[in-house]
């Protein structure tokens, strides 16, 4: 089914950095790519919306690289758009392949039968998540994954004030509280607890990964505009490089 849905030439879904098998974070990116496959086309959509916040988490590339690059974490991004399937996302959920998304119609995701859909699920969701699974067996010691998204500044005609968010659920979320503190005392804006999303049952790679693992997380939200550039991407991954290490003792971990 993979080779149905992906042109031979063209490349898997995961772009996978290597980082030092002793770091204690495994960095994962879901929505860093806008890419579509060929068999795709456009999905029957415009340039702007393929550019636009529906498409991926804008900036959060940038801000993976430049982090991993700190940190010598290992790091895990996808190449393709969350509109061809959304990797965040248990891939059985409707929502997984959206036919519509902030008030675009996604045409080429509607109606999709069973095996169109299996076809994107076998070649691009399940290839992203062993990638991930391989990433963190990699590490030497218990590795904490750090999962990194954007969110667009306003969403239904409401302004977003938070600057940064950081989210969790159940499980070990010592870590996730430290992170929380850590970006609220050095940030002079506001940071939200499970804003401007609330980890629930729609996430994915954390649930996925970290839940019956036991294993430590924090997933972290950044507004659009501050990372959109370069240099506001290079900002955050210096910000986020301290917050980080910093709330390692935070969770028991030095």
């Amino acid at each position: 089914m993979a080779e149905d849905l992906l042109d031979a030439d063209e490349p898997g879904p995961a772009i996978v950095r290597a980082g030092a098998p002793g770091c204690p974070f495994v960095l994962v990116a879901d929505h860093a790519g806008n890419a579509i496959p060929r068999t795709l086309g456009d999905l029957g959509l415009g340039e702007a919306d393929r550019r636009r916040h529906i498409a991926w988490d804008i900036g959060i590339a940038g801000v993976a690289e430049a982090l991993a690059e700190k940190l010598g974490a290992p790091l895990v991004r996808q190449r393709y758009s969350r509109l061809v399937i959304d990797c965040n996302r248990d891939p059985a959920r409707a929502d997984a392949i959206p036919a519509i998304s902030d008030d675009s119609v996604i045409a080429g995701n509607a109606g999709l039968a069973g095996a169109a859909r299996a076809a994107r699920v076998a070649a691009i969701h399940t290839p992203y998540h062993a990638a991930i699974a391989a990433a963190l067996a990699g590490q030497t010691r218990p590795p904490i994954l750090v999962a990194l998204h954007s969110f667009t500044p306003a969403m239904s005609g409401r302004a977003r004030p938070w600057h940064a968010g950081v989210l969790h659920d159940r499980g070990d979320t010592r870590f996730s509280g430290a992170v929380l503190a850590g970006l609220r005392a050095r940030l002079d804006a506001p940071v939200g607890d499970n804003e401007p999303y609330a980890m629930d049952g729609i996430d994915f790679t954390v649930p996925h990964h970290c839940y019956a693992a036991e294993r430590a997380y924090a997933e972290i939200e950044i507004r659009q505009d501050l990372i959109a550039e370069a240099a506001g991407q290079v900002r955050w991954a210096s910000l986020l490089a301290d917050v980080l290490t910093g709330a390692l003792s935070g969770c028991g971990r030095t």
